[in-house]
């Protein structure tokens, strides 16, 4: 755990100053330079192009991951097959994206119509993405995570909300402003490409026969068997929005994209570790170490629980605060509830640790991928039933549900299977100790100015939640490891 450790807290830096640009781009800039509809189009048309990018990629992701431990040698001729394989990949789904674009159009063309107008946005965005996901997961299995992440996390972010400003301030249109996402994921990519070649691992190379024998039809029948749960995995996380668009308006994705950016906080720890334990996890079953497996699925969950938790009940206290500071706050604040019920599928992600990386990276990867399409179909489903009746509240009931279900699967499987279990009487001290923080929390006076509020709420749920681990009773061992990470991070 001390590598996982050492790693992901330098990709947490980077992921919590990639939340400080977003919070100030989602919970400000973005409302105050974007009227509601135009919020919707910039967001819509993203997570159209960012939800392609998984059926583009095939499943290389994970396959890049899991297969590079095997080779010995040829790492740069691996990274020009998966290359290849994700442009045939791109090109797939570009074509089918132009065989089905009148049924695209016909999504969007009652509620919000705007969007039809910047489409060709869309294949752009997955091309982008596309590329720097490969070549993300490259640098993953060299246990180069910081750097990407930064990418990913921070420059993404800061050139979005610098992009922004260049609307706000006059010098471009909205049309200009669409045209510029091009930008904006391209200048990641080339950092990247520039990453690599700094570490001197980017390098064509086509002699795919050194490769050892049944490595490619291995390779390629794990990625696409896994790449099915890959995309409906995302399908999970972006299908919501993009339904609340073509269902309601564009107006109402922005409400909820702004609810649904703030509960992400939350899971954002556990991004960070998941980053790192990937290429952990794969080591060990190639080892068949399912006893450190375990000791990891555990200390993940409890770490993460523990984290994840005291940020809900940040959140969720300071709920009224948070919206009072953003602009035309009168919009936005409706979207309250989305808050509380994304919040709480986050905690059950964090709650049952790492089960989806176990999996895909076990024997039963099958499973996963059998689980994922299943769950993919109930969250349209239930968006499809609940949003018409509650409206964004709906469609995160609808996120919640899923994730709760998803997760009890996938624990019920691994439980029988591989004997493997994340949870003991310390995880239901953990959530007992958060739910008594929160019942607390919801008694302290209200303070008149928003700001001042905040800061008081904030310093006696964090002083609360000490003073418990301190008692012993549930978080010492956890408080103990975030010190230690703390003086030290690189230990």
């Amino acid at each position: 755990m001390g590598k996982v450790a050492s790693q992901s807290i330098q990709t947490t830096i980077f992921s919590y100053i990639g939340v400080v640009i977003g919070y100030f781009n989602v919970l400000w800039l973005y409302p105050y330079a974007l009227e509601a509809a135009q919020l919707g189009t910039f967001r819509t048309i993203q997570d159209l192009g960012l939800l392609f990018v998984p059926f583009a990629q095939l499943g290389l992701g994970h396959g890049i991951t899991r297969y590079f431990p095997k080779l010995k040698n040829g790492q740069s001729a691996f990274l020009s097959f998966s290359l290849l394989l994700a442009f045939i990949g791109f090109l797939i789904v570009s074509s089918m994206f132009y065989i089905f674009r009148e049924q695209v159009i016909g999504l969007f063309s009652k509620n919000s119509p705007e969007v039809i107008n910047y489409l060709w946005i869309v294949l752009m965005i997955t091309f982008l993405a596309l590329a720097n996901s490969i070549l993300d997961a490259y640098s993953r299995s060299y246990l180069k995570v910081a750097i990407p992440a930064f990418f990913r996390e921070v420059l993404l972010r800061l050139l979005t909300g610098l992009w922004i400003l260049s609307f706000l301030g006059g010098w471009i249109n909205f049309d200009q402003l669409m045209a510029g996402l091009i930008l904006v994921y391209g200048i990641p990519l080339v950092g990247m490409l520039v990453y690599l070649i700094w570490l001197k691992v980017l390098r064509l190379d086509f002699n795919w026969n050194s490769f050892p024998e049944g490595f490619r039809s291995s390779f390629l029948k794990f990625s696409l068997i896994t790449f099915l749960a890959t995309a409906a995995s995302t399908l999970i996380l972006k299908i919501d929005s993009i339904m609340v668009s073509s269902m309601v308006s564009l107006e109402a994705n922005a409400i909820y994209t702004i609810a649904f950016s703030m509960a992400l906080v939350i899971e954002m720890p556990r991004r960070a570790i998941s980053q790192v334990v990937m290429p952990v996890i794969a080591d060990h079953f190639s080892k068949n170490e399912i006893s450190e497996i375990n000791t990891l699925y555990k200390q993940v969950s409890r770490r993460q629980l523990y984290i994840c938790l005291l940020l809900f009940i940040g959140i969720w206290a300071n709920i009224d605060s948070i919206y009072h500071f953003i602009p035309n706050r009168e919009i936005y604040e409706s979207g309250k509830w989305v808050v509380l019920f994304i919040g709480v599928g986050k905690l059950f992600d964090v709650a049952f640790s790492i089960n989806g990386e176990i999996l895909v990276f076990s024997n039963y990867y099958r499973f996963n991928l059998i689980a994922t399409v299943i769950m993919s179909g109930m969250i349209i489903l239930f968006n499809y039933l609940l949003i018409p009746i509650y409206g964004i509240e709906g469609a995160a009931i609808a996120s919640a549900l899923v994730m709760l279900l998803f997760n009890l699967v996938k624990f019920i499987y691994l439980k029988i299977n591989l004997k493997l279990n994340p949870f003991d009487l310390h995880s239901l001290k953990i959530l007992g100790a958060g739910l008594l923080v929160l019942s607390l929390a919801s008694f302290l006076p209200v303070m008149e100015n928003p700001l001042i509020n905040m800061g008081i709420r904030s310093i006696l749920i964090v002083v609360l939640y000490w003073m418990i681990a301190l008692s012993g009773f549930s978080g010492k061992e956890e408080l103990e490891w975030i010190r230690q990470k703390i003086k030290k991070p690189g230990s």
